[in-house]
């Protein structure tokens, strides 16, 4: 009877990367992102500056500007983080990695720290976009737009 009450996570899920205010992808001033060319997602308003992993699995790609990296998860499903918008072309500025590239990472884990107030200063929009790049036939439903908390689910039950 208890296991009913659990707040133990579905295996499909997908958790939110950090506190933030979390907005549709259609809204983000970027039309590949925006327009979806990537894949599914949402983005987020970041209001601390550690960037985590949305699901537990294998970081298979992280990007040496510390920018973006993507998970790949037992199941096969794939996501990328993609933080700000244009920021690949700082170099790495503003961004440190917490993880590497191969490592296994439990959902929760820090993976990338930003500097939001020099990245902010540079004239980049820091918008964070956590696309599904391949979905293994599963389907995503997003919700909680608005305000969430780092680890809280952002697919609708």
């Amino acid at each position: 009877m208890l296991s009913l009450f659990s707040k133990k996570k579905q295996k499909n899920d997908l958790s939110a990367i950090a506190d933030a205010v979390m907005i549709p992808l259609e809204d983000v001033k970027d039309e590949v992102f925006s327009k979806k060319i990537m894949g599914d997602g949402v983005a987020f308003t970041l209001k601390n500056n550690v960037i985590c992993a949305p699901c537990s699995g294998v970081i298979e790609v992280l990007f040496p500007t510390g920018h973006a990296f993507g998970i790949k998860r037992e199941d096969g499903v794939e996501v990328l983080v993609h933080i700000g918008l244009d920021t690949v072309n700082l170099n790495g500025k503003g961004f440190k990695t917490l993880a590497c590239q191969g490592d296994k990472v439990k959902c929760g884990s820090p993976i990338i720290q930003v500097d939001i107030d020099s990245i902010k200063a540079a004239g980049y929009d820091l918008t964070t976009m956590l696309i599904v790049t391949e979905t293994k036939d599963k389907i995503f439903h997003f919700n909680h737009y608005g305000d969430i908390k780092k680890g809280d689910s952002i697919l609708e039950s």
